[in-house]
């Protein structure tokens, strides 16, 4: 008798088997809509009762949330990965470049997070901040680059919200299959780049 997604992940604790849930609910929001996102569907998924799912989120409105917060919770590690180093404008690159990383490693939940992937799904004010919490690691970056005069002449949150634009809509394109990989790394950095370079000291702008 084969084993199940739900039984193995119960022998390995309750935080992998939330895990578990989450990526089947992901998965059938994504492939097939809101519609498929009921608690009995995922149940049948994950091959687990539908009171485990009620136990550990609360119903479909609770797994929402729960997808949202986990999408930017992994995000969010994506993003700390990136290790520090002595210049500034380099660990600023390398976190772009993170970010771009995430959503093709993990498209269903960058869907969820920014492109409205959960119909009728309004996160309340402690979702919102943990959304935040990632964008203020990319105005703490600039605002490195600004302390240090790498980048002059803008506010970090200014400069911030401009290249959270542009990595958002070049991914968006990318995930939605308009550009093969190989193009869209070569225009995603140079649409990052072009961001940043009004702000660059004069001695390092390029013609």
């Amino acid at each position: 008798m084969s084993v199940t997604a739900y039984q193995q992940a119960q022998q390995e604790g309750q935080s992998v088997v939330r895990a578990v849930i989450l990526d089947a609910a992901k998965r059938l929001l994504i492939g097939e809509g809101p519609a498929a996102l009921t608690v009995r569907r995922i149940s049948g998924e994950v091959g687990c009762s539908t009171k485990v799912i009620y136990t550990l989120f609360g119903g479909k409105d609770g797994l929402g949330q729960a997808l949202w917060l986990e999408g930017f919770a992994r995000f969010e590690r994506r993003l700390r990965e990136v290790t520090p180093t002595g210049d500034a404008l380099a660990h600023l690159a390398a976190g772009v470049d993170a970010y771009r990383e995430y959503a093709l490693e993990e498209p269903e939940y960058y869907r969820v997070m920014f492109q409205g992937a959960l119909s009728g799904y309004v996160p309340d004010e402690t979702a919102r901040d943990t959304a935040r919490r990632s964008f203020r690691m990319l105005v703490s970056g600039v605002q490195r680059c600004l302390d240090e005069g790498r980048l002059r002449g803008g506010a970090a949150a200014e400069i911030a919200d401009m290249l959270w634009m542009a990595m958002h809509g070049a991914v968006s394109l990318e995930i939605s299959g308009f550009f093969d990989q190989a193009e869209a790394g070569r225009r995603y950095r140079s649409l990052w780049t072009s961001v940043l370079h009004p702000f660059l000291p004069p001695d390092e702008r390029t013609p």
